[in-house]
């Protein structure tokens, strides 16, 4: 039996795929020696076998079946030339079996198949090659859809629209004959079609608007002289790999069609095109849209990361020694930037000042007014008028600003060369004191900065003994969590503390954080974390 083929009718036009192979397979999935498109056809649907000189067709668990003039295929059923086959139940590709001399291809169909290849060669050069093109790589590809499917249909004008994050359609661009773009406000048309394909996920076909109820419906579009709508959804088939069931769909958009005149708009040829130009279109569409979200993310990311190089010049170098001190800080962003910052001051009587803050809030909002209140401390510190006065000063030009539901924690301390500490604590975690007279917290101060207009603040003197260790540090790193939820809480920085302190500030500052670090892993770090150890050495 020489010569064996299939004269293919489909969506793609007319063709002949000759059967050279002992096992011919048939299905959705590229791998198959015929590939068809539609929603009833499954990855890999149905075969053909050569057994001897006859050929057979078997369906390989379909979800849909395979049919042969008109009856569902059970095990193998044999072929004789001129036999029908069917995929599913829409019949949207014929098949015919033919042993005879292959007809000589019409041309019908190229028009669709040129579109829907150039389709195809977008979504797979968008697929592989994001990281090349410009922004307005989505608007090119709605322009070649909506051109592709005015030229396969012969409507007038057409318009696509796609669903945003709430998964509500929005306009996106109208397209008319001569590849001219109409802008959403001369494209008057009603919203009820669009919306109920969308929502129903099947095309819609209006014959002549002027039927029925349909003319009060859609009065607007009638005006115009638009009489026949063809509207169809567009949708991401996603398969299962394990088989065919289940199988589901994710629409992000409709293609909408319509005209003045009847043109092929109506024809079942021409809606079978445009449902596999819209099964490509929203591939390529899809890919458009995710090269556009990787290019608006890729730039977020630089600006963070320039942000976050910024945010670290403004912080100090994290070791510092003097005569009568030496102290390390150090501060982890939970994100790229955070709203945790340390500062040290020098005095104009040689006196060390240091400070800690924490701003309420995570991300960019937090860096922002982090990095002002650093600005404020810088300014404020060079009136040496000490921690009450300045934290006081703060929070007034904090209230003055009136940046809603943005404040402060804060605490700043001064150590003199004879171990005097005096200190104000603005809502902050009780630094700890850990020297010969055992473990002592700093809490006198006032309430939080920025938050309220009549808030006072007091200070206190703390008498130091040489090798004396200050530690101030953040929220983040008490209420720092586990894979199993636990805090890890002020027992285990004592712990750390008292394990470590005879050791040098940066030294203990490491063994803090590591201790943090092997606590919480596994777990996201949820704030963030800021350390500062000082150490008056007399």
């Amino acid at each position: 039996m020489s010569d064996v083929h299939l004269e293919v009718v489909d969506a793609l036009g007319r063709r002949v795929v000759p059967i050279d192979k002992d096992l011919f397979g048939i299905g959705r999935r590229s791998g198959n020696d015929l590939r068809l498109v539609g929603s009833d056809v499954s990855r890999d649907h149905a075969e053909i076998a050569k057994q001897g000189e006859q050929y057979a067709i078997r369906d390989k668990g379909s979800r849909y079946g395979t049919f042969v003039n008109g009856e569902q295929v059970v095990g193998d059923v044999a072929l004789k030339h001129g036999d029908q086959i069917r995929f599913g139940r829409s019949g949207g590709a014929e098949l015919q079996f033919l042993t005879s001399e292959a007809p000589q291809i019409s041309t019908s169909g190229r028009a669709t198949s040129s579109a829907v290849g150039d389709l195809r060669q977008i979504a797979a050069l968008l697929e592989g090659l994001r990281a090349l093109g410009s922004g307005r790589v989505l608007d090119d590809v709605l322009a070649l859809v909506l051109d592709s499917a005015i030229e396969v249909t012969g409507a007038e004008r057409g318009f696509v629209m796609l669903s945003n994050a709430k998964n509500v359609l929005e306009f996106k661009m109208a397209r008319g004959r001569g590849r001219v773009t109409l802008s959403g406000k001369t494209f008057e048309t009603s919203r009820k079609i669009p919306e109920e394909v969308f929502a129903r996920g099947e095309a819609r076909l209006v014959a002549d608007l002027l039927d029925g109820d349909l003319a009060n419906v859609h009065m607007g579009t009638v005006a115009l002289g638009i009489r026949h709508v063809l509207c169809t959804p567009l949708r991401l088939l996603r398969y299962i790999e394990r088989g065919d069931e289940p199988e589901e769909d994710k629409r992000i958009g409709v293609l909408y069609l319509d005209s003045r005149e009847k043109a092929t708009l109506l024809t079942k040829s021409t809606q079978s095109a445009l449902e596999t130009l819209a099964t490509e279109a929203a591939v390529a569409i899809q890919n458009a849209r995710l090269y556009r979200e990787a290019l608006e993310k890729a730039k977020l990311e630089q600006e963070l990361r320039i942000a976050a190089e910024i945010q670290q010049a403004l912080m100090p170098e994290s070791h510092r020694v003097g005569p009568f001190f030496e102290a390390a800080g150090s501060t982890i962003p939970t994100r790229a930037i955070g709203g945790d910052f340390f500062e040290y001051a020098d005095g104009p009587g040689g006196e060390f000042g240091f400070a800690v803050g924490d701003v309420a809030g995570k991300g960019a909002p937090a860096a922002l007014l982090s990095a002002v209140i650093q600005g404020m401390f810088a300014t404020e510190t060079t009136l040496n008028e000490g921690p009450r006065a300045t934290l006081h000063r703060m929070n007034t030009v904090l209230i003055r600003r009136g940046i809603e539901s943005r404040f402060a924690t804060m605490f700043y301390g001064v150590l003199c060369p004879d171990g005097r500490l005096v200190c104000c604590n603005a809502g902050h975690n009780p630094p700890i004191v850990l020297g010969r007279q055992g473990i002592r917290r700093l809490e006198t101060g006032g309430l939080i900065l920025g938050l309220f207009e009549n808030a006072s603040y007091d200070e206190e003197a703390v008498q130091l003994d040489p090798g004396d260790l200050i530690v101030v540090f953040s929220d983040g790193v008490s209420e720092a969590r586990s894979a199993s939820d636990e805090e890890f809480g002020e027992d285990r920085l004592l712990e750390v503390l008292t394990a470590s302190r005879g050791d040098e500030p940066p030294a203990i500052l490491d063994r803090l954080l590591r201790r943090i670090r092997e606590f919480a892993e596994g777990a996201v770090q949820s704030d963030d974390i800021t350390i500062m150890v000082v150490r008056y050495a007399a």
